[in-house]
């Protein structure tokens, strides 16, 4: 009986964890799983939540028109300018802001404070709250520019200045980022590499390019893709400065999801390009992983 029990006890003391973690999965699927699968099939049917219309199977034509729509290539144009600008700022920015926080100062820890305090902010807050910066009528940055420069720019009212006007709001915010990353990158240098190269007086170049590099550049990757994937389906701050105008020079393909989706009531339209923007991050995702490996199997 006893040697029962003891077999019982240890069955479950090595199921203890399965058990435990088990409903958590279950409700996991329940959440995410399904939603995702629900959609995916919705993308194949033609169905709109206001018609009192069954769903009328229609296979793989609403990406077929999707890919072959001009108006939506444009407006995919439109988000791969806008991840490339702010996404190369974030990256410019970030790692200068590392470099001077590698370094001891008076009042650092204010500064870092500083410098992290615009990514804690909700994005629907950074976009109200430069709308209002960018106003025409009673902004701070446009009365600046006019006082010091003499210069009326349409910050959010030109459709050739808006893009920039947005990228600039998008570096501020998420600059602090790569400057997190890659500033655990730089603390994670072995000292004695840095001291090794002083006393082989190597250039500033040669030991970034050597040393520093090497050793935040996982990091720095990993900072890089997540931004990018991030600003690619960025909506709340475009939506609540420019709504995608003037025109359509700031609609991403994010904000054209938004208005196919809960402005024309097109699911099933909606559901294949929600599944065809998946698509493109999977693609850039990989694009960056190849490309790390890539030049991490040159260097060695």
């Amino acid at each position: 009986m006893m040697e029962k029990e003891s077999r019982l006890k240890r069955f479950f003391d090595r199921r203890l964890a399965t058990i435990m973690v088990t409903p958590c999965i279950i409700i996991l699927l329940g959440m995410f799983l399904f939603p995702l699968l629900w959609s995916l099939g919705l993308s194949f049917y033609d169905y709109s939540v206001l018609r009192p219309v069954p769903p009328r199977f229609v296979g793989f034509q609403h990406y077929n028109e999707i890919i072959r729509d001009p108006y939506i290539w444009a407006r995919f144009a439109t988000s791969m300018r806008f991840v490339a600008l702010a996404v190369g700022l974030q990256l410019v920015l970030g790692v200068a802001l590392a470099f001077l926080m590698y370094d001891n100062f008076k009042g650092k820890k204010i500064f870092m404070a500083l410098m992290l305090s615009p990514m804690m902010m909700a994005p629907v807050a950074v976009g109200a709250f430069f709308r209002f910066m960018y106003d025409p009528s009673f902004g701070i940055i446009p009365y600046f520019t006019r006082t010091l420069f003499n210069a009326d720019i349409g910050w959010v009212t030109d459709p050739s200045v808006a893009l920039y006007s947005l990228v600039l709001v998008d570096t501020w915010m998420w600059s602090p980022f790569v400057m997190l990353f890659t500033l655990a990158g730089l603390l994670s240098i072995p000292q004695h590499l840095l001291e090794m190269s002083s006393i082989d007086r190597a250039s500033w170049w040669q030991r970034f390019r050597n040393i520093i590099l090497p050793q935040i550049k996982p990091l720095l990757i990993l900072a890089l893709l997540l931004r990018t994937m991030e600003s690619f389906r960025l909506f709340d701050t475009i939506w609540v400065m420019t709504g995608g105008g003037p025109g359509l020079s700031t609609e991403t393909l994010a904000i054209t999801l938004y208005r196919v989706a809960f402005q024309h009531w097109h699911t099933g339209r909606s559901s294949a390009m929600a599944y065809i923007m998946l698509i493109v991050v999977i693609v850039l995702t990989n694009l960056y992983l190849r490309l790390s490996m890539r030049q991490e199997g040159a260097r060695r």
